[in-house]
């Protein structure tokens, strides 16, 4: 009976909603879904209301946690079996992952983390390590491998992560997904197991940026607001030169979608290095009190120490009675960096506050509310499984300068995918300003497919001198965009759609057939632009008219809605769809 019981659906309660749970453990030998999971769970979301409130932003979309994130019944893990062994089961769940269900989205599992989600490695010898699905001999990036590899393997929309010294940024990069870190303090991080609390921002992983930023909006609880484009795209020269694969094939990629996009003169370059220099004064001291006064350290080097410091230090505030007192078996690499720091006095604390506090207003006064700041999101593609690469300190001081920019100064930073150099995943990220995570999301949902469209130069220069006639182009990238659509494929068509319109800007079909496949993704507030330019150029497209109803019914627009599908009706007077659409809405309404 008690196996029985075991596999039976159990009703859980989450907060006002119920949700269904169904539990499997995961053997460790099963790698179907690349080691990824810790738990298989199942969280429902409530009902959805009843017209004409809108469906929950998030119908149809499935999640995954990574096991730092509390939810009801279970141990968070923080990958060690040692932490499982020495703690009880939660008693409520992570209110972020609630806000995530009962926005409409299905939770299915937990996800392998780092050991004590302290490391980037992505490597946990207690948990086999998640294999990255994009480069299988390589290393999957840490903290949150699992919930980067879940993604990437579709095996769900989006997952969760925590991200402290590039917990989710990292992942992200080496398995070719996006990520998104939130500004600090943007998102609650109660019921969420920390590492340092002081730089422990809420993030997550998706395919594609509108599932991205769908999740955003949930999270950051964002009202309706006019989409913003960017003014200034400000590339940092000195951090790209930590680079060990080509400069170019990373930076023109971001140089050439912009300058098609919003034209060349939203872009600048600045030596992110002698910025911070003049603006960050409390790092002198810092390099002083260290006694490397007289060292030539760089400033971004010394940003790196002090995040650093602050892991450790803060990571034994929360943690270090428990490993004095349990002694878990910690990987002597981990175990070096955390017990073997000492102590920081309260005037070395105050100074490494003072550091972050002038980081944030500098970054904060160079990018302002419309600036976007480009650095490399690592130094260098994916290291091999085992090598000693990960641990030698080159690569510790290069990839801890970059990631320390947006963990210092408590910035929202997106890491994106462009394509592969040697058969690995290679990115870039996009850092805004403290508290910008919206125009942030905005961003990368207007560059993303230009920049795909210009990824291949990463993996061929000579790609980006090919010319074709504009006007065959467009139609061999709307009929390729149709096959997509038919094979489902909603982002890639999506692109495809998107090549199309900058070849030749003026078909209505290209832009109703955009608003398609935006309609799949949940993208309505696109669909709805795309459809009135539609529109626009041809007052007579009726698919236009149907899909605009369709995405203003979505966004709540009953009126609008109802406006469309008569005026289509109008046009086609035995169109069964608009005409039980306007019938069923008009009842509603």
């Amino acid at each position: 009976m008690a196996s029985q019981a075991a596999n039976l659906w159990v009703l859980l309660g989450l907060g006002l909603a119920g949700i269904l749970m169904l539990t499997k453990k995961l053997k460790k030998t099963v790698r179907e879904d690349f080691g990824a999971f810790i738990d298989k769970l199942l969280l429902l979301p409530p009902p959805q209301p009843a017209p004409p409130k809108a469906p929950h932003p998030l119908t149809g979309l499935t999640f995954a946690v990574s096991d730092v994130f509390d939810i009801t019944g279970y141990v968070t893990g923080f990958g060690h079996p040692d932490w499982v062994r020495t703690h009880e089961a939660a008693s409520s769940t992570c209110p972020v992952v609630s806000t995530l269900v009962e926005g409409g989205a299905t939770c299915v599992g937990k996800t392998v983390v780092d050991e004590l989600a302290f490391s980037i490695s992505g490597e946990n010898k207690h948990y086999d390590s998640p294999t990255n699905p994009a480069a299988p001999a390589r290393i999957p990036g840490g903290a949150c491998s699992g919930a980067a590899v879940a993604v990437a393997t579709n095996a769900v929309d989006f997952a969760l992560g925590i991200d402290t010294v590039g917990g989710v940024r990292v992942p992200a990069g080496y398995c070719g997904v996006l990520g998104f870190k939130s500004s600090y303090g943007a998102i609650s991080n109660t019921g969420i197991i920390p590492v340092s609390s002081s730089l422990d921002s809420v993030g997550w992983f998706a395919r594609d940026p509108n599932t991205l930023r769908r999740v955003g909006h949930v999270l950051l609880q964002l009202p309706f607001a006019t989409q913003r484009n960017p003014r200034q795209i400000i590339l940092a020269d000195d951090c790209f030169q930590l680079l060990n694969i080509p400069v170019d094939r990373i930076t023109q990629v971001v140089i050439k979608s912009a300058e098609k996009l919003f034209g060349r003169q939203l872009l600048k370059h600045q030596n992110l290095e002698n910025y911070l220099e003049t603006k960050v004064p409390s790092l002198k001291e810092f390099a002083r009190t260290k006694a490397i006064a007289n060292t030539k350290v760089s400033t971004s080097r010394l940003l790196a120490n002090v995040m650093q410091l602050l892991q450790r230090h803060e990571f034994l505030q929360n943690h270090g009675d428990w490993i004095n007192t349990v002694k878990p078996a910690i990987d002597p690499v981990i175990s070096s960096l955390v017990c073997e720091n000492p102590e920081l006095t309260n005037e070395e604390i105050e100074n490494l506050n003072a550091i972050r506090n002038e980081t944030r207003v500098a970054i904060g006064s160079l990018l302002k509310d419309d600036g976007i700041l480009v650095v490399p999101t690592m130094p260098a593609v994916p290291p091999k499984l085992g090598s000693k690469e990960i641990t030698s300190e080159n690569y510790q001081n290069r990839a801890s300068s970059l990631l320390s920019i947006a963990s210092i100064s408590g910035c929202c930073q997106v890491t994106v995918p462009l394509g592969h150099h040697e058969k690995c995943p290679v990115s870039v990220s996009f850092i805004g300003r403290h508290g910008g995570d919206r125009f942030l999301l905005d961003t990368v949902q207007t560059m993303y497919a230009s920049l795909q469209e210009y990824s291949s130069i990463v993996a061929d220069p000579k790609s980006a001198k090919k010319t074709i006639s504009k006007e065959e182009s467009a139609e061999i990238a709307k009929e390729k965009g149709n096959q997509a659509f038919k094979d489902k494929q909603w982002q890639k068509a999506i692109g495809l759609y998107s090549e199309a319109i900058k070849l030749s800007d003026n078909n209505a079909t290209y832009y109703s057939n955009r608003a398609a496949a935006y309609l799949e993704v949940g993208g309505f507030l696109q669909a709805e632009e795309d459809c009135t330019k539609a529109i626009t150029l041809d007052k007579k497209n009726v698919k236009a008219y149907l899909r605009r109803g369709t995405a203003r019914e979505m966004l709540g627009d009953c009126k609008g809605a109802i406006e469309d599908f008569r005026y289509a009706l109008v046009l086609e007077p035995n169109n069964k769809r608009a005409s039980l659409s306007a019938e069923r809405l008009r009842k509603q309404f």
